[in-house]
């Protein structure tokens, strides 16, 4: 599937952009349209959903979001149009944070989440996120770990390299190195 697309925003709507990418433009729905930037080329990690009667991408800035996306909308009752309006309101850390401490609380103040459905959340997710599970100090090396893990390498081992590894250079050199390190 797609892990991820870059290219230019095209349109920002109300709850999706429009991601140009070769002369195709992807209707993406993402928590926060006009977070994106839009005069540069960007990329936006994606989930394709699929159903018998819809097909939907759905994009993050980053892959820590999708990871927490993925968690969320494999608890009972929530679906992805319930748990993008989450991430959009909400920060990657604060969420795992409430889930951990079972703050019904927290959880209720996001659109369309009642007692019910906050409660499952926790029930189903509670002590299945850690911080070690989303990576963190990734800032600059998103398309990295998006490369290494289509190229098969699973996240916990690409999160050991990371640090090694300076953002500065181009991608190319930082995927050499990184090959390097993994096949040691």
């Amino acid at each position: 599937m797609y892990n991820y697309i870059k290219g230019y925003i095209k349109i920002q709507e109300s709850n999706y952009i429009v991601l140009e990418n070769n002369k195709i433009g992807y209707q993406i729905y993402v928590g926060n349209p006009f977070s994106f930037k839009t005069d540069e080329e960007i990329i936006v990690y994606t989930y394709a959903y699929i159903r018998e009667d819809e097909y939907s991408l759905y994009g993050f800035q980053n892959i820590e979001e999708r990871n927490l996306f993925l968690k969320l909308i494999s608890v009972k009752g929530l679906g992805p149009k319930m748990a993008l309006p989450i991430l959009a309101t909400g920060s990657v850390k604060g969420i795992i944070d409430a889930i951990d401490r079972e703050n019904i609380l927290y959880l209720k103040k996001f659109p369309k989440i009642g007692d019910k459905v906050a409660r499952q959340i926790i029930l189903d997710l509670k002590g299945k996120l850690s911080q070690a599970e989303i990576p963190s100090n990734t800032d600059n090396h998103d398309e990295l770990i998006s490369v290494l893990e289509s190229l098969g390498y699973k996240l916990a081992d690409i999160k050991k390299i990371i640090p090694e590894i300076s953002s500065d250079l181009p991608i190319e050199s930082q995927v050499k190195e990184a090959l390097k390190l993994l096949l040691k």
